[in-house]
C-alpha cells in the first residue's frame, strides 16, 4: 500500500481485522495495537450519516498523539459464500491526496488559500496553497481547532470570530484584514470570503473560505492614499524649510523610520542655480524625522553641512538622477552605515537593525535641488522597486513645491530690495513737518505688494506728503511703484495742485496698462493720496485717488479723519479728482496710510479705522514711538497685505520768519524793493547773503515788472535756507537761456541759477511765483 493512502479490514461487528502500513502513517497506530479493536474506538466523532449511506466521505480520526485527523474514506463490502456481508475494506487518504477528479483537483491547486472547517472551527480540508501559508503540511492541521494552531493574536481572534458568525448567522461574509501568516516573513493583506456549508438535507455542517492576498492592491492603495495626503500636506506655505519638513511628516512612520531632507545651500538664499558642477556634493540638512523621539539616529544635525562620497548612495541618487536602493549586506550600504557610526557614534544603538535604505533625488523643472532618504529599521520589509516608484512620485511632487517656495522667496526678496531702494531711506530735515514712517512688508504667499509713501520738499517751505498701493503683489507691482514713484517726484517738482497731479498721475497709470496690453487696458491700477502742507499760511491741500482718507489729530488729542473725496482709483481714466483745503493749528498731527492698515477680509473697515484713531491718542515720547503704537494696536498678528504708515506732525513758520512787499509795477520801485529787502536782511542778521539777495531780488522783480502783470509781490522766508520768491499774475513760466554778446537782456534767470542754489517757478491760482533759494551755510 502506498504511503499516500491507507487500507483496513474490519468484520460484520465493526472489529479492525486487518491494518495495513499506510494506516499506521496516518493515525499513528502500529498493526499491533490497532487489531482486534473496534473501529469506533479510532473515531474521534460519529461518521456523517451521509457518508455512511455513501459509504464514502470525511471522518475525523483522533491520531495516537491525541490530535483529530481528518481522513477520506471509501468502505467497499466483503461478501461470503452464501452472499452475506461478511464485513468491510476500507481505504483512507488525506484529502487532497491522490485527487482524481477535476473539482478536486481544482480546490487542491486553486493559487488562492482554501479551507474548510467543521462547525466548532477544526480544520476538514485545505488546499496546498493554505498549506504554504500555514507553513505546515495539511495532516499536521486536519481535525484541529482553528485557534490551536495561530499566535494569541488580536488578528487571530478576529479572525476566528467571523467563522463562528458563518456558523451563527448561517450568511456568508467577506472579510478584510493587515495580518501576517505562520509561514509569512511579513505582513500581508488579506480578502477573505467566508460562506456556509450544508448537506443535502440543507443543515449546516461547515464553513468554507477563499482568501485571497491583495497585499499589492493594499500597498497600491496606500501609497495613493499617502500621495492624495502629501498633496494636501506638502507646500502650505511658500518656505523651502518648512516644505522639506513637511515631506518628513508624510513618509514617517507610515513608509520609512528615519528620513531626511538635504538641500544645496544656494536653494535656501536667493541665488541662481550655479552653471558647473562642484566636484563633491556638499548639502545643507534642513529637516530630518524619525519614529524615535528626538530623532537620534541622525548623524547630521540640522543646519549642518554634510559632504557626501561619491559610493554613497545619496551621490548615485543625485548622479543618475533616479532612486537608488540599498539594502544590508551591499558594500556601499555597510559602507554608508559605518561612515554614519564613526561619525556620530552616540546614534549607534539606534543604527543597529538599519537593513534597506532608498535615496530619491529632488528635482524639479530640470534643476537639482538636493536628496530625500528613507531608510527602516523596525518595518521589516526591504525597500523594493514598486517602493522607488512611488518615492520618485512623491518627491517629484515635493521638489516642485521646493522650487515654488525657492522662487518665492527669490522673488520677494527681489522685490523688497527693488521696493527699499525706491522708498525713502532717510527724510531730509525741514521747518514743515517732523516725519516719521513705517513699512511692513507682507509675509503672504500673494508676495510683495507695491505700497509706497513719499516725503518731497517743495518750494517756499513746503512739504508734499505721499502715499500709494499699487494692485497686486510681487515683482510687476513693484516695478510699477517704481514708475508712479518717479513720476510723483517729478509732477511735485513741477509744483502742481494735488488734484492735477493726480490727474497726470492718472494719464500715466492708463498709458502704462495700454502698453502692457497692445489696444486693450489691462487691469493695472493704484490709489494715491497727494498732500501738501504750506507751514507759512499752515493750510494743507490734499487730493485722494482711491485712496483711504487720513486721519487727524489735532494738539487738544481728538482725532477724527479727514473728510475728503476719494475719487476713482488710478487707471480708471476720465473722472475728475477733488481738492480739500485746510487749515491745521501748529502741532497736528497727520496720519497718511496704505489700505493694509486696515482692511482684511476678517476684519470691519470702520471698526478698524476707529482703533486708528484712538492709538494717534496715545501719548508717545516721539513720532516713532507713535508709528509703534499705531501698528500694535490696529495690525493683527499677521498681516494679509502690505503697510505703510506715514506720521507728520505740522509746524508753522512765525511771523519774524516771512517778510512780503506788494510791488508797484513802475521800473523805479526796484531799487527801493531792493533795499527794503538789504533792510529786512540786516533785521535778520544775514548781512553776508545781502550781495546776492540784491542781485536776485533786482533781476525777478525787474522780470516780474517788464514781462508780468500786476499784482506783482515780493517774498523773503528766512527757514534753513533763504527763500526769494516773486509772484506776479501772468500765468507765463519763465525759461533760462543763454544770451548772446550782442543781447542786451536774457541774462537775469541765468545770474540767479549761478548765484543761487535752487531755483524754479510754479504756478498759482493768480497766476505764477518764481523762487530761489540761497543756503543761510557756506556751501563745501
Amino acid at each position: 500500500m502506498e504511503d499516500a493512502s491507507a487500507a483496513a479490514i474490519i468484520d460484520a461487528r465493526g472489529i479492525l481485522t486487518g491494518w495495513s502500513e499506510g494506516a499506521r502513517r496516518l493515525t499513528g497506530y502500529p498493526a499491533r495495537e490497532a487489531l482486534g479493536r473496534a473501529v469506533r474506538e479510532l473515531l474521534a466523532e460519529s461518521v456523517p450519516p451521509e457518508a455512511m449511506s455513501a459509504r464514502s466521505g470525511t471522518v475525523m480520526v483522533r491520531h495516537r498523539d491525541g490530535y483529530l485527523v481528518g481522513l477520506r474514506v471509501r468502505a467497499c463490502a466483503v461478501t461470503g459464500p452464501d452472499g452475506e456481508a461478511g464485513g468491510y475494506v476500507i481505504t483512507a487518504a488525506s484529502p487532497g491526496r491522490g485527487e482524481t477528479s477535476l473539482a478536486g483537483r481544482a480546490f487542491q491547486q486553486a493559487s488562492m488559500s482554501m479551507s474548510v472547517f467543521d462547525v466548532n472551527q477544526r480544520y476538514l480540508r485545505l488546499n496546498d496553497a493554505a498549506c504554504h501559508v500555514m507553513g505546515v503540511s495539511e495532516e499536521t492541521l486536519l481535525g484541529r481547532h482553528f485557534p490551536e494552531t495561530v499566535e494569541e493574536a488580536e488578528h487571530s481572534r478576529g479572525f476566528n470570530w467571523h467563522l463562528r458568525h458563518v456558523v451563527e448567522t448561517g450568511r456568508p461574509l467577506r472579510y478584510e484584514s493587515y495580518t501576517g501568516a505562520p509561514a509569512l516573513n511579513r505582513e500581508h493583506a488579506w480578502v477573505t470570503e467566508m460562506w456556509p456549508v450544508r448537506d443535502a438535507a440543507g443543515e449546516l455542517v461547515g464553513t468554507a473560505l477563499a482568501a485571497f492576498d491583495s497585499t499589492e492592491q493594499y500597498w497600491a492603495r496606500q501609497r495613493l492614499a499617502l500621495l492624495n495626503e502629501a498633496a494636501a500636506a506638502i507646500g502650505t506655505t511658500l518656505d523651502v524649510v518648512r516644505t522639506a519638513e513637511e515631506l518628513v511628516g508624510v513618509v514617517v512612520p507610515r513608509f520609512a523610520d528615519f528620513a531626511s531632507v538635504d538641500l544645496f545651500d544656494w536653494v535656501l538664499g536667493a541665488d541662481e542655480p550655479p552653471t558647473a558642477a562642484a566636484p563633491e556634493i556638499t548639502l545643507r540638512r534642513v529637516a530630518h524625522g524619525s519614529v524615535t523621539e528626538g530623532t537620534p539616529e541622525a548623524a547630521v544635525h540640522l543646519g549642518e553641512v554634510d559632504v557626501y562620497p561619491s559610493f554613497s548612495p545619496i551621490a548615485r541618487a543625485m548622479r543618475e538622477g533616479r532612486a537608488v536602493l540599498s539594502q544590508a549586506g551591499e558594500p556601499a550600504f555597510m559602507r554608508w552605515v559605518a561612515e554614519r557610526n564613526s561619525r556620530a557614534p552616540q546614534g549607534r544603538p539606534y543604527r543597529k537593525g538599519v537593513h534597506s535604505m532608498m535615496a530619491v533625488p529632488l528635482r524639479a523643472r530640470g534643476t537639482m535641488l538636493g536628496v530625500a532618504v528613507a531608510v527602516r529599521v523596525a518595518q521589516p520589509d526591504d525597500y523594493a522597486d514598486d517602493d522607488a516608484v512611488f518615492a520618485e512620485e512623491l518627491a517629484s511632487r515635493a521638489a516642485v513645491c521646493v522650487d515654488n517656495a525657492r522662487r518665492f522667496a527669490r522673488e520677494r526678496t527681489t522685490a523688497l530690495a527693488l521696493q527699499h531702494s525706491l522708498l525713502p531711506r532717510g527724510l531730509p530735515g525741514q521747518a514743515a513737518a517732523q516725519v516719521a514712517h513705517r513699512y511692513l512688508p507682507s509675509g503672504s504667499a500673494a508676495g510683495i505688494g507695491g505700497d509706497w509713501f513719499d516725503v518731497i520738499p517743495l518750494s517756499g517751505s513746503r512739504v508734499a506728503l505721499v502715499v500709494g498701493d499699487v494692485v497686486g503683489h510681487g515683482i510687476p507691482s513693484t516695478a510699477t511703484m517704481g514708475r508712479l514713484v518717479t513720476a510723483v517726484r517729478t509732477l511735485a517738482d513741477v509744483d502742481l495742485p494735488p488734484d492735477e497731479l493726480l490727474t497726470h498721475l492718472d494719464d500715466l497709470v492708463t498709458h502704462l496698462a495700454s502698453d502692457d496690453q497692445g489696444d486693450e487696458v489691462a487691469e493695472l491700477g493704484a490709489t494715491c493720496l497727494y498732500a501738501v502742507y504750506d507751514p507759512v499760511t499752515r493750510r494743507l491741500d490734499l487730493a485722494a485717488a482711491g485712496h483711504p482718507a487720513p486721519a487727524l489729530v489735532l494738539p487738544d488729542g481728538s482725532a477724527r479723519l479727514i473728510p475728503m473725496s476719494a475719487g476713482p482709483p488710478l487707471g480708471v481714466g476720465g473722472l475728475p479728482f477733488e481738492a480739500t483745503e485746510l487749515q491745521l493749528p501748529e502741532g497736528s498731527v497727520v496720519a497718511l496710510y496704505t489700505d493694509g492698515l486696515v482692511e482684511d477680509r476678517d476684519r470691519d473697515v470702520d471698526h478698524a479705522t476707529a482703533e486708528l484713531c484712538r492709538a494717534l491718542t496715545v501719548p508717545a515720547d516721539s513720532l516713532d514711538a507713535l508709528c509703534d503704537t499705531v501698528l500694535k494696536a490696529v495690525l493683527p498678528e499677521e498681516p494679509g497685505d502690505d503697510v505703510a504708515l506715514l506720521l507728520a506732525r505740522t509746524r508753522a513758520l512765525g511771523a519774524d520768519q516771512v517778510a512780503t512787499w506788494d510791488v508797484t509795477p513802475d521800473p523805479a520801485e526796484v531799487a527801493t524793493t531792493r533795499q527794503a529787502a538789504t533792510d529786512q536782511l540786516t533785521a535778520w542778521g544775514l548781512d553776508e547773503t545781502a550781495f546776492v539777495t540784491e542781485l536776485v531780488v533786482s533781476e525777478l522783480v525787474t522780470n516780474a515788472i517788464r514781462y508780468g502783470a500786476p499784482p506783482i509781490q515780493l517774498r523773503l522766508i528766512r527757514d534753513q535756507t533763504l527763500i526769494c520768491e516773486v509772484s506776479d499774475g501772468s500765468s507765463t513760466s519763465p525759461h533760462l537761456r543763454r544770451a548772446q554778446q550782442d543781447d542786451e537782456g536774457g541774462r537775469g534767470l541765468l545770474l540767479v541759477a549761478q548765484l543761487t542754489q535752487r531755483w524754479g517757478s510754479r504756478q498759482t491760482t493768480r497766476g505764477k511765483t518764481i523762487w530761489c533759494e540761497q543756503p543761510l551755510t557756506p556751501l563745501l
